[in-house]
């Protein structure tokens, strides 16, 4: 809805925001959603003029509010494209925590990260000399950090702070991964595991598209961990689900598409913050969550 052309009943609904009827102001929020981010701009002015706690709390909710409705309907539209991609939504996400994020600095630095590898790359290079180049590049050159995920810390979660900070966990520094991977024509994808996921060298002439059965060991050549770039074997994975008690897994191990990434990445988010007993953040997460599962 048009900002501009409603400003009466907008000037009418700001002065209804303090109104002490719940019922009032659940109209008042109703109607201003309809105006999406556009009308960001006036809360924030308003909120510069508000004399009640009642008032600034309400302001920070709807704001809130339009954000997260914005943020589902951009979500939405991400899971209906036919090649998602999945640095799109490590923005979108980001965007949740941090919606006046610089979005171009985050791809700035990730075209930095892609040319400088690229310069790197070459056709000789066996697939673990590639993976060595990417990791002398992430780790060594950007100094990416990674951190386990029973570190219970959100911002570790968001592409934005990983990019600013060089520390992030396996689903921030993964999508960095798997986003360069795809751009320079590595075969990469990333793999479920129990408590974690790791990231697999394929064969180059592998097809997710040649078998309806998905059988992925035989191709794999091996396995790479997103948090610091060290590269497993098959018998390393092996051992690991036996320690975990799932050694059945081994043999039906499934490659997560972009799409099963971001939920497992939400699923994530919204545990570490509802262990923090944030749990408004981690109810808004799981109805994302819910949103994509209808797509």
């Amino acid at each position: 809805m048009n900002v501009l052309q409603n400003e009466k009943e907008i000037v009418a609904l700001l002065q209804l925001i303090d109104d002490p009827d719940q019922e009032v102001f659940d109209l008042v929020t109703q109607k201003l959603l309809t105006y999406g981010t556009g009308i960001i701009p006036k809360l924030e002015q308003l909120l510069n003029f508000s004399e009640t706690s009642l008032m600034e709390g309400r302001i920070n909710f709807l704001i809130h509010q339009i954000n997260y409705f914005q943020l589902q309907t951009d979500l939405i539209k991400w899971s209906q494209k036919e090649f998602p991609s999945i640095l799109d939504a490590g923005i979108l996400i980001a965007k949740y925590q941090y919606p006046e994020m610089d979005k171009e600095n985050v791809l700035h630095q990730f075209e930095l990260m892609r040319k400088n590898i690229w310069l790197e790359l070459n056709n000789f290079l066996s697939p673990l000399e590639q993976i060595n180049i990417i990791n002398s590049i992430l780790f060594n050159f950007f100094r990416l950090q990674g951190h386990e995920l029973n570190e219970l810390n959100p911002d570790h979660f968001y592409i934005n702070k990983t990019i600013e900070s060089k520390h992030g966990n396996a689903f921030t520094i993964g999508i960095l991964y798997l986003s360069l991977c795809e751009l320079l024509d590595v075969p990469i994808f990333a793999i479920d595991l129990p408590n974690q996921f790791v990231l697999a060298y394929f064969e180059h002439s592998f097809s997710f598209l040649d078998t309806e059965e998905k059988k992925l060991i035989p191709q794999v050549q091996f396995f790479i961990d997103p948090i610091n770039g060290i590269v497993y074997n098959k018998k390393d994975i092996e051992n690991y689900l036996t320690q975990n008690e799932r050694p059945e897994l081994f043999n039906s191990l499934k490659a997560l598409d972009s799409r099963d990434f971001i939920a497992l990445m939400l699923e994530r988010l919204a545990l570490t913050y509802s262990e923090k007993g944030d749990y408004d953040n981690a109810s808004d997460l799981q109805n994302l969550i819910l949103l994509l599962q209808k797509q």
